[in-house]
């Protein structure tokens, strides 16, 4: 089983607030990803510079490709960025981690999320595209998926929506499954007919947290969300927060709970999760199982700053899910 991805590669700027502040001044919708531009971004980077912060190779489903790479699961990535610091950080991540990069390269800068830490550990993205957006449908090509068997994307990457049909008939057409992840209830809202086009036409597993869910399905509760998107795609996995998973084939509903932890910092969550959950599936596990070990590397990234779990704590987790 090996896993391609395709997302912005982007480079997240980890920052702790000491309060939101910062949030009203920019007009910043707290748990979001809203996307500014070049200005917007310097402004709110002048304004946290004396803040603690990382800086460490993000963007949704590189996070996720990342942590199934760290798995053991053969992995490469789709995406571009610049020639420049930032894509340097990108692109040798990558590779440190064993995933095959499939990048483009732009004379334009790398792009980056200021990904803004509350106190409550609650994160928003300020998400500053840069070269990432100018991925285009003519740099894919048929041998990019040649020889893969799932094909995840981001949902942060369906206001490109021609890029994104083209990827999906690519991967249509070298016999990928396909997996997609909503990625934000804004996204969702701004994007809605066009993503229930791609779950309905294309989607083989879809992963939406509470809030995307209830926007996909316009208010509904969770359970009843889970449902609806269960119709439309093979699995459906809507993810509670606090309260675990929930997971949807057919008629089968299983229920997967979170772990108990020390939360931190929510940045990369779903983004482990998922990793966590199609690393089951790929192993041939039921889906409650997968649930639980979505649910496992969830909570293990929440316990630290940023999107990545230390090398020690992945030892713990292959003792912890042992699935040969």
């Amino acid at each position: 089983m090996k896993v391609l991805g395709m997302g912005n590669a982007l480079v997240d700027i980890v920052t702790e607030l000491p309060d939101d502040n910062l949030l009203k001044e920019f007009d910043l919708q707290k748990g979001s990803m809203q996307l500014v531009d070049k200005s917007l971004s310097a402004r709110i980077m002048g304004k946290i510079e004396q803040l603690k912060k990382t800086e460490v190779s993000g963007g949704s489903a590189a996070n996720t490709i990342c942590g199934l790479a760290a798995l053991g699961i053969e992995t490469a990535f789709i995406g571009k960025v610049g020639k420049d610091r930032l894509g340097a950080i990108f692109e040798n991540d990558l590779v440190r981690n064993g995933i095959k990069p499939l990048l483009q390269y732009s004379d334009k800068e790398t792009g980056h999320a200021l990904a803004l830490v509350s106190p409550d550990s609650e994160r928003t993205f300020a998400t500053y595209l840069g070269t990432s957006f100018e991925l285009e449908p003519e740099d894919l090509a048929s041998e990019m998926f040649a020889g893969y068997t799932h094909f995840y994307i981001e949902g942060y990457l369906v206001q490109r929506h021609e890029l994104i049909r083209r990827a999906v008939e690519l991967a249509v057409e070298n016999n990928l499954d396909v997996i997609l992840d909503l990625a934000s209830f804004n996204v969702v809202e701004e994007n809605l007919s066009f993503l229930r086009f791609l779950v309905k036409e294309y989607a083989n597993i879809v992963f939406a947290n509470a809030d995307e869910a209830r926007v996909y399905t316009r208010g509904k509760s969770a359970e009843a969300a889970l449902a609806e998107l269960a119709k439309d795609c093979w699995i459906a996995v809507v993810k509670t927060g606090k309260d675990g998973s929930l997971v949807q084939n057919g008629q089968q509903v299983f229920k997967a709970p979170a772990i108990k932890v020390n939360c931190i910092d929510t940045t990369g969550a779903g983004d482990l999760y998922a990793a966590g959950f199609l690393y089951g599936k790929l192993k041939g596990a039921n889906l409650q199982r997968c649930g639980e070990i979505g649910s496992l590397l969830a909570g293990k990234v929440i316990e630290v700053f940023g999107a990545k779990i230390p090398d020690e704590t992945w030892t713990e987790i292959k003792e912890l899910i042992r699935i040969s």
